[in-house]
C-alpha cells in the first residue's frame, strides 16, 4: 500500500509540473467521456422528459389561443360581410324612396307567418307611428301589400301574393288593365279574366293602376312571364313574376299619400 500510494503522489506530482503523462492523461479522458455520459443519462431524460411536456402544454395552449382567435375573426367578418349586404340593402331603399311623390316611413320585417298558406308579415311601426290599415307596404323594387292589422308598436301587413289578394294593375306600355291576384306562392301572380285580344305580352310591366283606392297609382307590381291560351277557355292564363323580394327583403316603406294626410290619417 505504502508503494502504491507513493506511486500515485508520484504521478500527481508529475502530472501537476510536467507535460510527460499528458499523452496518457488524454486518452484515459477520451477513455471515460463516455462514463460520464452514462452517468448523467437518468439526469437528461428526466430533463428531456421534462421539456417535452412542458413543449407539449405550451403548443397546446398555444394553439387553443389562436383557435379562439380565429374564430373570433371570422365571426367579425361575417358580421362585416352582413352589414355590407345591409348597407346595399339600405342604398337601394333610399333610391326607391326618390322615385315616390308620397311620405314614407321606413319600417323593418320583424316576422312571417308560420302558415305556409297565409303570406302576412310583421313590421315593427305601429299606431304610435300613425300606421293605420289599409296603408301600402313596398320593398326597395316594388309593391308588397297592404296593412291589415295595427297594435300599438308593430303592425301586420298582407302580401299581394297570399291567394286572399287582389289589386287592380294596369301595363305600364300601354294602360291597359286587369286584377292581380295572389296564388299562394312568393315568386307567382296572375292575371284573372284576360280575353285573348286585349294587348298583354310576354315582358310587360305592370304597375298599380290606382283604381278602388287602396293603393296610389304607378307602383310597380310585377312583368308578365307567360301567357298562355286555354282550349276551351274564354280567357287566356298570364302569369306574373312580383317586382317586390316578397321573402327575402328585411328593410320596408310605408306610404303616406298626399290625400291621407289631408284626411288627417
Amino acid at each position: 500500500m505504502l508503494v502504491l500510494a507513493s506511486a500515485l503522489v508520484a504521478l500527481v506530482v508529475l502530472d501537476a509540473y510536467t507535460d510527460w503523462l499528458k499523452p496518457v492523461t488524454d486518452r484515459l479522458e477520451g477513455a471515460a467521456l463516455p462514463f460520464y455520459w452514462i452517468t448523467n443519462l437518468p439526469s437528461r431524460m428526466a430533463e428531456w422528459g421534462d421539456d417535452g411536456l412542458n413543449s407539449r402544454s405550451a403548443l397546446v395552449t398555444k394553439n387553443n389561443a389562436l383557435e379562439s382567435e380565429l374564430l373570433i375573426h371570422k365571426g367579425r367578418l361575417l358580421r362585416m360581410a352582413e352589414l355590407a349586404a345591409e348597407n346595399v340593402r339600405l342604398r337601394n331603399l333610399l333610391n326607391a324612396t326618390e322615385l315616390l311623390k308620397d311620405s314614407v316611413l321606413v319600417t323593418e320585417l320583424i316576422g312571417v307567418s308560420p302558415d305556409p298558406a297565409s303570406h302576412t308579415i310583421l313590421i315593427n311601426r305601429g299606431s304610435e307611428d300613425d300606421v293605420f290599415v289599409g296603408q301600402p307596404v313596398l320593398d326597395a323594387n316594388g309593391l308588397m301589400g297592404q296593412v291589415i292589422e295595427v297594435h300599438n308598436s308593430h303592425s301586420r301587413a298582407l302580401l299581394i301574393t297570399d291567394s286572399t289578394h287582389a289589386l287592380p294593375v294596369q301595363v305600364l306600355r300601354n294602360g291597359v288593365r286587369s286584377i292581380a291576384e295572389g296564388v299562394g306562392r312568393f315568386d307567382h301572380l296572375r292575371l284573372r279574366f284576360v280575353s285573348p285580344t286585349m294587348d298583354i305580352r310576354e315582358g310587360d310591366e305592370l304597375v298599380s293602376s290606382g283604381l278602388g283606392g287602396r293603393y296610389p297609382v304607378g307602383y310597380p307590381v310585377g312583368t308578365v312571364i307567360r301567357k298562355t291560351a286555354l282550349p276551351g277557355h274564354a280567357f287566356v292564363e298570364i302569369e306574373v313574376k312580383p317586382a317586390a323580394w316578397l321573402n327575402r327583403s328585411r328593410h320596408l316603406l310605408i306610404v303616406f299619400s298626399a290625400v291621407e294626410k289631408l284626411q288627417g290619417r
